[in-house]
């Protein structure tokens, strides 16, 4: 697997099930044109740019360019990095027809031209540091153990959460997972879990 620091932003789900076949790394839709309307995906777009950077990687036809140039003019340039597949036309099996302008998008992609791409773009493709290593990660147990999953009352919980966190509501506990570890210590994190039980969460907060 190649390690990937950046959150990589693509256009649909097969993009992302194609990536996550070989890339080990946040990976983020746009759902397409949704994210021109979607003020709360977008959020969550800015805040993972700012906590890791993004590394844009739509298709190389006119939609994709669209997407990808409001996402440019959305988000400071400094946070990103800009990731492109080459004009190659055909059709993706899944398909009964080729898209409007023939061309194939990124799950049409051979896997080796989609590395090429992350090289060119100079994202970070590297294993982990010593130090991100060491670095203790939130995990499924950790949300098993403070009753995030598991309980009757947990997905009240991970409701609360992403609201104070300012995070998409639709998140899935494992996406919920990722995102936090990319901008929160285990510690920051587990403290803010004790606010819960303590405080109840009508006055969570987060630490300081």
């Amino acid at each position: 697997m190649i390690v990937v620091k950046e959150a990589i932003i693509v256009e649909g789900k097969y993009d992302k099930i194609k990536l996550s076949s070989f890339i080990d790394g946040m990976i983020i839709e746009t759902r397409g044109f949704r994210i021109f309307k979607d003020r709360e995906q977008m959020a969550f777009i800015r805040k993972m740019a700012q906590a890791r950077g993004l590394l844009i990687l739509t298709d190389s036809d006119s939609a994709g360019f669209l997407i990808r140039n409001y996402l440019k003019g959305s988000i400071p340039s400094n946070q990103i990095k800009h990731a492109y597949i080459p004009d190659i036309f055909g059709k993706e099996p899944r398909k009964d027809a080729p898209s409007k302008e023939g061309k194939l998008g990124v799950e049409g992609m051979q896997k080796q031209l989609l590395i090429n791409a992350l090289e060119k773009a100079g994202v970070v493709v590297r294993g982990q540091t010593a130090a991100e290593t060491n670095r203790r990660q939130i995990t499924k147990q950790d949300f098993f153990q403070w009753g995030l999953t598991g309980a009757a009352d947990s997905g009240r919980k991970r409701k609360q959460l992403l609201k104070q966190l300012q995070l998409p509501a639709y998140l899935t506990a494992n996406a919920m997972i990722d995102a936090i570890n990319s901008f929160m210590t285990y510690e920051m994190f587990s403290l803010l879990v004790q606010q819960l039980e303590q405080q109840g969460e009508s006055t969570w907060s987060l630490p300081q």
